[in-house]
């Protein structure tokens, strides 16, 4: 069972190859999962891993509303998805160092980061 960032870097990979191609992004729901997820995981139920996933994807749906409704164009969202990707990597890479887990001070600064990048999302669709 894939883990709920693994799904979002997905859908974050494939709006972006959509988005360089030319193709308008439709918005995308993942299901819930229908079973719990293995214990050598990431936790789903850790709420600062939950957190920052919740930013992570309220972030990109403002992406994606932002090219369906022309406020951003097809490289704005790209270059917007991007940093998003890499917030999830280095996401990623913090959790395996802690067993599927978040410091406080890797939380902190991952939102630092997801701080930064929506207010540039808010500056690209509001110009």
């Amino acid at each position: 069972m894939t883990s709920k960032i693994t799904n979002l870097l997905l859908v974050v990979a494939i709006a972006g190859a959509l988005m360089c191609s030319g193709f308008a992004v439709a918005q995308t729901a993942t299901p819930p999962p229908t079973q719990p997820a293995p214990a050598a995981g990431p936790d789903p139920g850790h709420p600062r891993v939950n957190q920052v996933d919740r930013r992570l994807e309220r972030q990109q749906d403002r992406i994606q509303q932002g090219v369906k409704n022309g406020t951003l164009t097809d490289q704005q969202a790209h270059r917007l998805a991007s940093k998003d990707r890499r917030i999830a990597n280095q996401e990623s890479k913090d959790m395996a160092a802690h067993g599927g887990h978040l410091t406080a001070q890797e939380q902190k600064q991952l939102n630092q980061k997801l701080n930064n990048n929506s207010k540039k999302i808010y500056k690209e669709k509001h110009q």
